[in-house]
């Protein structure tokens, strides 16, 4: 059984999906990158996290992303801090704003898709569900209920912390 038809089909979906979030912060008017949107988006599923953790989970060198990230914390929309057990390891948490910021994206863009869905009468059977479920599960990614709830408390205050003081730059 070959699985490129299934390759080329997602990689497809793939494509219409950046194109997509790209024009739901534009529409928005987010001041954000692709990149730095996807780093909002793992903080707010994955809650708050270790820098060096989520470069790794980004795919990205520590460096570049703490250079993402100071641009982050500048835009307020990301914060840093210690955990008082491990003064050593720097997290990383969304602020508020920067909750509110992907809840007003992803929300934009679960009406577009809405909207595509019903204009293309597109209907998907318990078995392509199933297997959406699975690739999205194989990505590390959470089914969209789940993630929602994430979403809710990732801006919430996290017990043992103490916020890093700002940097002069």
């Amino acid at each position: 059984m070959t699985t490129e038809p299934l390759v080329e089909a997602l990689l497809a979906v793939s494509r219409s999906m950046v194109a997509l979030a790209a024009r739901n912060l534009a529409t928005l008017g987010a001041d954000v990158t692709l990149a730095q949107y996807r780093t909002l988006v793992m903080l707010a599923g994955g809650g708050p996290q270790r820098s060096a953790v989520l470069a790794k989970e980004l795919g990205v060198a520590p460096s570049t992303l703490t250079r993402m990230c100071d641009r982050l914390v500048r835009k307020e929309l990301v914060r840093r801090f210690h955990r008082y057990r491990d003064r050593r390891s720097i997290w990383l948490g969304l602020t508020p704003e920067g909750r509110d910021l992907v809840g007003m994206v992803m929300s934009a863009r679960r009406r577009e898709l809405e909207e595509l869905v019903k204009a293309g009468d597109l209907r998907a059977a318990g078995a392509d569900l199933d297997l959406l479920d699975a690739f999205v599960r194989a990505c590390g990614e959470l089914p969209d209920d789940e993630w929602w709830g994430n979403w809710r408390v990732s801006a919430d205050p996290v017990d043992g912390a103490h916020p890093m003081r700002p940097s002069r730059s």
